[in-house]
C-alpha cells in the first residue's frame, strides 16, 4: 500500500505562512523595513506586525495587499486574509 502524502498540507498552517514570510522578508528588508508574523487565526487571517521603515510608509498597504497577502493565498490557499497590527 502506498502511503504518499503531500507534505506541504502536512505542516501546520502557521509554519507554512512563516516559510512564505521568510521567503518575501529579503524583499521587504531591501526597503529598510521588516516584518513579523503575530498569529494566524483559526478562519486564516494572518496578523503581521510592521517594523523600520514599514511602519508609516504609504506604500505598507499596498506591500500587504498586494504582495505578502497575495503570496500567502497562492501558496497557503487556507489563508484567507492578512491584517497589520501594532
Amino acid at each position: 500500500m502506498d502511503h504518499a502524502r503531500d507534505d506541504t498540507n502536512a505542516e501546520p498552517l502557521r509554519e507554512r505562512v512563516a516559510k512564505v514570510l521568510n521567503v518575501i522578508r529579503p524583499a521587504v528588508q531591501s526597503d529598510g523595513g521588516d516584518l513579523e508574523l503575530v498569529d494566524v487565526t483559526a478562519d486564516g487571517v494572518v496578523r503581521i506586525r510592521l517594523h523600520g521603515a514599514c511602519v508609516g510608509c504609504p506604500s505598507s498597504s499596498m506591500t500587504l495587499k498586494h504582495g505578502i497577502e497575495r503570496n500567502l493565498r497562492t501558496y497557503v490557499p487556507e489563508v484567507r486574509g492578512i491584517e497589520s497590527v501594532a
